[in-house]
């Protein structure tokens, strides 16, 4: 057919990555440690402790969790892996910040672990748009990880992608 439609970026071989694809499945949630402080700014720690025994952690189960203070208090370290010890049988991954820390660091452990082979000597398009919020650092991570291993780097849609980067191609 001479008017056949050709779906041209298909047959380019440009493999399209949508960072928001890194989005963990589990719920995310944040725990304020604010709630534990006597009158929600000081800690005492026996206070801090029974309030912690007291309180049901269960309902983090299978989540991935933010710790953080809300309250303009000085927390010392060991309050915060005490409150880590409470909700390390429960949930799936802890992070230090809130909910929405949480999300973008569970997107860079996830681009972290992205296995490289699998872009070894491709044309990437790192997607512009997506349907959750990414931080500047998804973007910086994700060249981290595929520079030294793709043909090339772009980055928006097929349609209008920025060349990011490009291997240079020894002509000796």
């Amino acid at each position: 057919m001479k008017n056949e439609i050709v779906n041209k970026v298909a047959k380019s071989g440009l493999v399209n990555i949508d960072l928001s694809d890194y989005a963990p499945k589990e719920e995310i949630t944040g725990i304020d440690i604010k709630q534990f402080l006597f009158e929600g700014v000081l800690l005492k720690e026996k206070a801090f402790r029974k309030n912690l025994q007291a309180f049901d952690f269960q309902k983090y189960q299978n989540r991935i969790v933010g710790v953080y203070c809300s309250a303009d208090a000085v927390i010392p370290m060991w309050a915060y892996m005490l409150v880590v010890t409470c909700l390390n049988p429960w949930c799936t991954k802890i992070f230090f910040g809130n909910k929405e820390q949480a999300l973008q660091q569970s997107i860079l452990e996830r681009i972290n672990n992205i296995d490289v082979q699998k872009f070894k000597n491709k044309k990437v398009i790192v997607n512009g748009c997506s349907n959750i919020q990414l931080s500047e650092k998804a973007y910086i991570a994700i060249v981290k990880k595929l520079q030294n291993n793709v043909q090339s780097l772009m980055f928006g849609e097929a349609c209008s992608a920025v060349p990011i980067y490009k291997k240079e191609i020894n002509k000796s």
